[in-house]
């Protein structure tokens, strides 16, 4: 279960746009307070790579996040961002979140998040930077350090109830960072109407993963509804981290968020 993985979405936001205002929030003529409102919109999020938490696989690296999206009427926007990730021989996580800004745009990026992910104390530790007073929250972290983890190997062949079709594609292999990947790319096709599509609707999944770490060292994801995501890992060094990186931060307060365990009846 990927409970790490689900948890990751909540760093990667965009930084909001300003909102256009009509007039100044204030109060009008009759001395009532003035709220602006606007109709639709949404908040969009970005699941990053995964790490699992294996011991005796320690690494360090850097991520490397592309996001880009089409506009309609043609062309596109794309969103960056950089973040240092690790794990120790015991198979801790350390992952920073910075703020996906726009590419060659006038925003700087801001870490505001730093997870660590603890196997053997089934801990999961988000801390919050840019949230005053400064915390970090604990949560019921239980992904396997003994799970064989190995990516999602499909069969090229029709989909179910005539839905489309899956091709799968072995890339061979290669050397990234120093590191032996193997390449995969899955292509999945569907038929027109079967998700709301009025065409062809396709999904493509390529990754180098590395079988010595357990993770992709290079995934790229490409789909109509978000576009293309590109992650790339680089200065990936396989010694063990500095044990400070999993350290709570100092004074940071520590809020536990797990569900207490029920009495013994």
């Amino acid at each position: 279960m990927r409970i790490f993985g689900a948890l990751l979405l909540i760093a990667t936001l965009v930084p909001t746009l300003p909102r256009l205002q009509a007039q100044a929030p204030g109060e009008n003529s009759t001395g009532s307070p003035t709220v602006i409102i606007q109709d639709g919109g949404g908040d969009q999020v970005l699941q990053s790579i995964y790490i699992p938490p294996i011991p005796n696989a320690p690494f360090t690296a850097i991520v490397h996040t592309q996001w880009i999206r089409s506009m309609i009427g043609g062309g596109t926007y794309t969103v960056v961002n950089e973040r240092q990730v690790a794990r120790d021989r015991a198979g801790r996580i350390y992952e920073e979140r910075w703020l996906l800004v726009p590419k060659d745009g006038k925003w700087i990026s801001q870490m505001n998040v730093i997870q660590v992910a603890d196997p053997a104390a089934h801990t999961l530790l988000n801390c919050f930077l840019l949230q005053m007073p400064h915390r970090c929250v604990v949560q019921q972290y239980d992904d396997s350090p003994t799970a064989n983890y190995r990516p999602s190997l499909m069969q090229t062949g029709a989909l179910p109830n005539g839905d489309g079709f899956l091709t799968h594609e072995d890339l061979g292999f290669q050397t990234i960072a120093g590191i032996d990947t193997q390449g995969i790319r899955d292509t999945v096709t569907y038929n027109r109407g079967v998700i709301g599509n009025d065409r062809t609707y396709n999904k493509v999944r390529e990754f180098w993963f590395a079988p010595s770490l357990e993770i992709n060292l290079r995934s790229e994801v490409t789909s109509p509804d978000f576009g293309k995501q590109i992650f790339n890992l680089t200065d990936v060094g396989t010694a063990d981290p500095d044990p400070k990186l999993f350290e709570i931060p100092g004074g940071f307060k520590v809020v536990d968020r797990r569900t207490p365990a029920a009495p013994n009846q």
